[in-house]
């Protein structure tokens, strides 16, 4: 028994660190396509942010942000009541996204120096946009490697059983 155990858990964490992997890769991408823009520049600027340490920031916390995301998809998959795989990584993102504007939007917000409501609504929405796009990425692998594995027992079992 005890070794079965062991092979589910060998089993779940490289899935875990494959989604993460997928989730992050998906929030790095987003927040770079984003901070080619004008707004993400004047807000850089209004937060003291650097380029190249932010893009570094953004990979380390999507990685983060996926794990978060991955595991309680994996691991509590069943009692999440919706039914598509990337409808069930957004909602946990959702969950995500509401506790990092709170923790992390709002005090970050107060260090601008000007206009905390505009530079609180513009890192909001940077965060809806990384954060969707790293719940969408998640939930499609998991669609794609749970259809390969539905394939792969198909496959296996005889003509004429089902």
């Amino acid at each position: 028994m005890k070794r079965v155990k062991m092979i589910n858990k060998k089993g779940i964490l490289k899935k875990v660190l494959v989604l993460t992997l997928a989730g992050g890769m998906a929030f790095w991408l987003a927040n770079f396509a984003i901070s080619r823009t004008a707004i993400a520049a004047d807000y850089r600027a209004a937060m003291s942010i650097s380029y190249y340490s932010m893009l570094l920031e953004s990979l380390i916390g999507g990685l983060i942000i996926g794990l978060w995301v991955s595991f309680p998809l994996l691991r509590f998959y069943d009692r999440i009541p919706v039914k598509d795989p990337i409808h069930k990584s957004v909602l946990l993102s959702s969950l995500v996204l509401v506790i990092v504007t709170v923790v992390l939007g709002g005090p970050s917000s107060f260090y601008a120096t000007s206009n905390v409501l505009r530079y609180f609504i513009i890192g909001t929405v940077f965060n809806v946009i990384r954060i969707t796009a790293l719940g969408v990425a998640i939930g499609y692998v998991y669609k794609r490697q749970h259809r390969e594995v539905k394939s792969t027992v198909v496959a296996a079992s005889p003509a004429g059983l089902k």
